[in-house]
């Protein structure tokens, strides 16, 4: 043990903005405002104002005691420190000052008693401060949040920052999760910390498509190791189901980035992977906080689920006269250009740098359109369709909303016998009534559409096909097999 005279006393900030004074008195000046978990070192004390040095801004100054809580950094504090970091851990809005008291913790601990617990709760409140962070409504506390992030890193916990959908996304690095999941913790410290290092939020949109694709990989291989079918009893059904949930919208990603970096075997076998994991979770057992999540999974997994589907079985005798051909363009561009059988050049040919899911191409009845799933953006698919018209054939795109890309899927549920007309399903997560970003809770909306080829003009929708006898009477078997709109 240390000797008490050489062990260090410390004082740790417990309230936000306390003043850290040049004097000992109330009306000297204030040199900084300190912040919830902030640590300075004792050096005394002087009229009812403890006497401190501040090391992060190379300080000295005067706090109020009623502001700090003092400490002797030996192995006598271990246990307060250690109580005091596990009730903080699951106290929402001090998520600085339980990574200070966590720091003090791992200063005092003897190495045989720290353990995957501490790095838990570190994790556990590193990642919960990115995401206040990252919050698209502000809410009571968030002044401070700027404050909270920057005594955080003083003690070395990383946060990641970058832009994505018109606002700032914060991600915490992950590296106390992953001490957890190398120490061995329990059920439910393996769920957090798989959880923990897998946000889809944190793959940086700007970071590109190689990039992406190696971090969507590590993430899919913690999923895969912390599988919930060999979690033990002590993990409650409801985080199962919500690893079940991540594991797929992980696995859809990758599904996508491995198709744009022209990995089709790799693609497939993600996209089973989601599909199977989504069908996994059990829906009943989530909490109602989880409930959008579930619709959220889908509509990842609904998007790439052509990855896993076989291609369209060739028609019988003289079903169709045209031929669809899918062939590189420009660097990253495929392009799809229709022809008759038999015929060298291409009636009409159009490129896209989305992905094409070549197994999602439908070809009308009568030849007059073929259909097929694009894909610009992860987890946001369209429905292109080249069509025949008075003046040559064209190309018009079906999207999930009339909102700003951010996370839905078209699909095609067949033609009515004349191909005049097509059928429907458009799914995305929209914002406020009227899909107004940063107003209420963002919920899903699934739509059933019958539309004309010609224009793509919706002459009839529901919300379900109950009174939608048409869409049922036509709609494909093998739509109908596939789809996660009718889950």
């Amino acid at each position: 043990m240390v000797p008490a005279f050489l062990a260090l006393t410390v004082a740790l900030v417990v309230q936000d903005q306390a003043p850290l004074r040049a004097a000992s008195h109330d009306n000297a000046p204030r040199q900084t405002a300190l912040t919830e978990g902030d640590w300075l070192e004792v050096r005394g004390s002087r009229q009812g104002y403890v006497e401190v040095y501040d090391h992060r801004r190379e300080r000295p100054g005067y706090v109020r005691p009623a502001a700090v809580r003092t400490y002797v950094l030996d192995a006598s504090a271990t246990p307060k420190l250690g109580a005091l970091v596990e009730f903080l851990k699951d106290a929402p809005g001090q998520e600085s000052l339980g990574i200070g008291y966590t720091a003090l913790y791992l200063r005092v601990a003897p190495l045989p008693a720290v353990g995957p617990e501490v790095f838990d709760a570190l994790g556990t409140m590193a990642d919960r401060l990115a995401r206040r962070a990252s919050a698209r409504v502000a809410r009571a506390g968030d002044a401070t949040i700027a404050a909270q992030l920057e005594t955080a890193e003083s003690y070395g916990v990383h946060f990641v920052h970058f832009e994505a959908g018109g606002h700032t996304e914060v991600c915490y690095d992950g590296e106390a999760f992953r001490s957890v999941l190398a120490m061995g913790g329990d059920g439910p410290m393996r769920v957090r910390a798989a959880l923990g290092t897998t946000d889809p939020r944190c793959v940086d949109p700007a970071a590109g498509v190689a990039a992406a694709l190696a971090l969507t990989k590590t993430q899919a291989g913690i999923l895969e190791d912390v599988d919930p079918v060999k979690l033990g009893p002590d993990v409650p059904a409801d985080q199962r189901a919500r690893l079940s949930l991540r594991r797929s919208v992980v696995n859809a990603e990758l599904a996508y980035y491995a198709a744009r970096s022209g990995d089709p075997e790799l693609a497939r076998s993600a996209a089973e992977t989601a599909k199977r994991a989504l069908l996994r979770a059990d829906r009943a057992s989530l909490a109602d906080e989880d409930r959008l999540g579930y619709d959220e999974a889908a509509l990842h997994v609904a998007a790439v689920r052509w990855a896993g589907e076989p291609l369209p079985a060739a028609p019988e005798g003289a079903a169709h006269v045209l031929d669809v051909e899918l062939a590189a363009g420009d660097p990253g561009q495929t392009c799809i250009r229709v022809k008759r059988r038999g015929e060298k050049a291409a009636a009409f040919e159009h490129c896209t740098y989305a992905v094409v899911w070549p197994a999602s191409v439908r070809i009308a009845p009568h030849d007059g359109a073929v259909a097929m799933v694009t894909q610009p953006l992860v987890g946001w698919s369209e429905l292109l369709l080249l069509h025949a018209s008075p003046a040559g054939w064209v190309a018009d795109t079906l999207t999930p909303a009339t909102i700003d890309p951010e996370l839905g899927y078209v699909e095609l549920a067949g033609f009515t016998p004349d191909g005049a007309h097509l059928l429907a399903v458009r799914e995305a997560r929209a914002s406020g009534p009227l899909g107004s970003p940063n107003t209420l809770a963002p919920w899903v909306q699934r739509t059933f559409q019958l539309l004309a080829v010609q224009d793509l003009h919706v002459e009839k929708q529901a919300a379900t096909l109950v009174s939608f006898p048409a869409f049922k009477r036509w709609q494909t078997a093998d739509w109908q097999r596939g789809t996660l709109a009718l889950r």
